[in-house]
């Protein structure tokens, strides 16, 4: 309960930095996405449900994302394994979307409804506990030194408004060169937070 304790305190203090911030530049291998995070609530997540736990999360602006990312590891859904995600975002929309391999499932649940192209969720993993990739999203997306961003549902708790049936964790690793910048600073690389 102790741990928990310092990671409740140490990620408060990082949640009240991110809480004023405007704009998040993501860049990593084959990566380069913006968004915007004014006004929503970043979560804290630490050791009170969810377990494993270990991140802090918000609902990016629904229209700001632009860019492009390729996610470093297999995503999963629904017991299918869906390898080299990348995709590339317009004014908040997924306009171009592949996958390594099972393409056809990924397409398919991009078609689920209008909200599944959009993003649902931005996290950053803060618990390096976990030392490698498990195939088990409940755990990998905790990962101390990656993000995940989802696509689908947004949570309402922290402003986000998007609707969709689907809500998918996807993760990136940012732990070999892998930077975060909030309104044009590097708060975030190689896996650690930096302020």
């Amino acid at each position: 309960m102790e741990y928990w304790r310092g990671v409740e305190k140490e990620q408060e203090r990082l949640i009240k930095i991110l809480d004023n911030v405007d704009s998040l530049h993501l860049r990593a291998e084959q990566t380069d996405l913006k968004l915007r995070v004014q006004n929503r609530k970043w979560i804290n997540c630490c050791g009170q449900e969810n377990f494993p736990d270990g991140e802090i999360f918000t609902s990016p602006v629904e229209d700001s994302v632009n860019g492009t990312i390729r996610y470093t590891f297999p995503a999963f859904y629904g017991g299918r394994e869906v390898p080299g995600v990348r995709l590339t975002f317009k004014d908040g929309v997924i306009t171009d979307a592949r996958a390594e391999k099972h393409d056809d499932f990924l397409q398919s649940m991009l078609g689920t409804d209008d909200g599944a192209r959009r993003l649902g969720e931005f996290a950053i993993g803060t618990n390096y506990e976990i030392q490698k990739f498990t195939r088990n999203t409940l755990f990998d997306e905790k990962i101390g030194g990656t993000c995940h961003l989802a696509i689908g549902a947004a949570f309402p708790e922290a402003g986000g408004k998007n609707k969709s049936a689907i809500h998918w964790d996807m993760v990136c690793d940012l732990k070999n060169g892998g930077e975060i910048e909030a309104d044009g600073k590097v708060i975030y690389r190689n896996g650690a937070f930096t302020i």
